[in-house]
């Protein structure tokens, strides 16, 4: 996608002129939210894929044992309360009463137990809450313990993970599948049912109320608190081509879009009928991630030359547009705002000249370079056509990959070489907060194979991800974070390309809608 393309076609756009869309009735109108998300929903299984739609999908058919509020604390939400016992080595962790999944089933321990394995499996912090769980146990039907080889202080902060792979509840059947593979049926407990039969990947994914969820009985708060379904059906339209969405929102065709293109928010702010907001205000975080497996990347020589290219202006004003107090440049891992952040300039040179002479000095051998890049998703596709450019001009051998965003989620599980399917470079963006901790972000952990895409090898990153999980005080939690950001942009860990922050825009008929780093259904009304 050429972005300055899309943007002359989205002002050509008559977006006053109708979509060719079915009329709907006042009453159904009344019922029904018609909602565009980010990107396509091409995986269905929040546990498999850490695509930020997937999990946005997630929050409406699961719920969480623990949820975090808008301060970052830990709340319970399927769970009645914990006890913390044998000096923090046996969590005990009750059920509210009355949880059921949506095939009319309740809600047991032993489907908690088996969804927290699989997940553990998956996730960075489930990793390490799982390389000290020595047993997990039912004790009756809602309550159950993880006994600990070695206090864990942040058990309940693990279990209310709110991005990436959050700790989804399912039923044990489902919870029972291979973590390598993806779960098809979707089956939850949380305030909505995914129809199934009505979802067309591409084109439509349809929810409805789930007539025996029981919220709790506190306000919403971001993730926690109250989780009342308003509107009986709420359905998502997958448009992919900005212009198209804006027409559809301008016209009432459609009621919320995630991700208005940031080139299209003057023609919204001029329209009296549409409300704008920023409800993730900690912003998003853009990155690549380089194969740490496969050549050229596997030398940490060619990642730092490929880091020295880095210009990031470049890159937030292809994909954000030339509003400056939209985003801001931030040469570390951790985000800016973040409690451990730290410039990191001197890594970042921009300079594609000294690119090419440190591409010279290690020997780079024309390898090619497969970036991996979607054709239909706004915030990403910009990224990766900047890479291509800058790696081109700093000498290196590349092949721009173009596809839908369901097919760079599937390619980049691959380790294969380039000539087998793999992959060189794919580009994502992700919530600041959330990378803004050891524990939580994938993008700072040598994990190796097992780890997140990518897979970087760094046995001192994860020595110093236990120093700072184990620190006595905050002071040696900073020392740690602060030398394992270092470490992780001294070895290319992950590639930082910006932080910017999002405008969602909707209705002004459409109320209720709750901040946090996803675009929650619950709480939203029409008025």
């Amino acid at each position: 996608m050429q972005r300055r393309s899309l943007l002359k076609a989205a002002a050509a756009a008559p977006l006053l002129s109708g979509l060719a869309m079915p009329a709907v009735g006042q009453n159904s109108r009344a019922s029904t939210l018609r909602f565009v998300p980010q990107a396509n929903l091409a995986a269905l299984d929040p546990i498999w894929t850490t695509a930020t739609v997937t999990g946005n999908h997630g929050y409406y058919v699961f719920d969480t044992l623990y949820a975090l509020n808008a301060a970052g604390q830990p709340r319970p939400q399927m769970a009645e309360g914990h006890e913390v016992l044998e000096d923090g080595k046996l969590w005990r962790i009750r059920l509210r009463p009355g949880l059921r999944f949506h095939d009319d089933t309740p809600v047991r321990a032993e489907d908690c137990v088996a969804s927290l394995k699989r997940w553990a499996v998956r996730d960075a912090f489930g990793q390490l809450l799982a390389a000290v769980a020595r047993d997990w146990t039912v004790v009756d039907d809602r309550t159950f313990e993880i006994r600990l080889d070695r206090a864990f202080p942040l058990v309940s902060t693990a279990l209310a993970k709110s991005d990436g792979s959050a700790p989804f509840i399912m039923p044990a059947r489902l919870a029972a599948t291979d973590p390598g593979k993806a779960v098809t049926e979707m089956v939850g407990s949380g305030p909505y049912r995914f129809l199934a039969d009505q979802f067309n990947s591409g084109s439509r994914a349809v929810y409805e109320k789930f007539a025996g969820y029981v919220p709790r009985d506190e306000p919403p708060d971001y993730a926690s608190g109250g989780k009342v379904a308003h509107f009986q059906r709420i359905e998502w339209q997958i448009i992919t081509d900005p212009s198209t969405a804006a027409a559809a929102l301008v016209n009432g065709e459609i009621d919320w879009w995630e991700r208005p293109l940031a080139d299209l928010q003057p023609i919204l702010a001029r329209s009296r009928d549409i409300t704008r907001a920023v409800t993730d205000k900690a912003g998003r975080t853009a990155l690549a991630r380089l194969n740490c497996l496969q050549e050229p990347f596997k030398d940490v020589r060619i990642r730092r030359a490929a880091l020295a290219a880095v210009v990031q202006e470049d890159y937030m004003r292809a994909a954000q547009g030339d509003d400056t107090s939209l985003w801001s440049t931030v040469p570390s891992i951790w985000p800016k705002n973040t409690p451990y952040y730290a410039d990191n300039s001197d890594l970042m040179p921009g300079d594609v000249g000294r690119a090419r002479a440190m591409l010279k000095e290690a020997g780079y051998g024309n390898q090619k370079v497969v970036i991996i890049n979607p054709t239909d998703f706004p915030d990403i596709g910009p990224l990766g056509q900047v890479t291509a450019d800058a790696l081109k001009r700093a000498g290196m051998n590349v092949e721009l990959a173009e596809s839908d965003w369901g097919t760079v989620i599937q390619r980049r599980a691959s380790k294969e070489a380039t000539d087998k399917g793999g992959w060189s470079v794919f580009h994502t963006t992700g919530p600041a907060g959330f990378y803004g901790s050891p524990a939580m972000s994938p993008l700072i952990r040598g994990q190796g194979e097992a780890g997140w895409f990518g897979w970087w090898k760094s046995d001192r990153a994860e020595a110093l991800t236990q120093e700072w999980l184990y620190a006595p005080d905050e002071a040696g939690q900073k020392k740690a974070a602060m030398e394992l950001g270092r470490l992780g942009m001294e070895e290319v860990a992950t590639v930082p390309l910006g932080q910017f922050t999002l405008r969602t825009a909707f209705r002004r008929d459409i109320t209720g809608i709750v901040d946090g780093t996803a675009p929650y259904p619950w709480g939203v009304r029409r008025a």
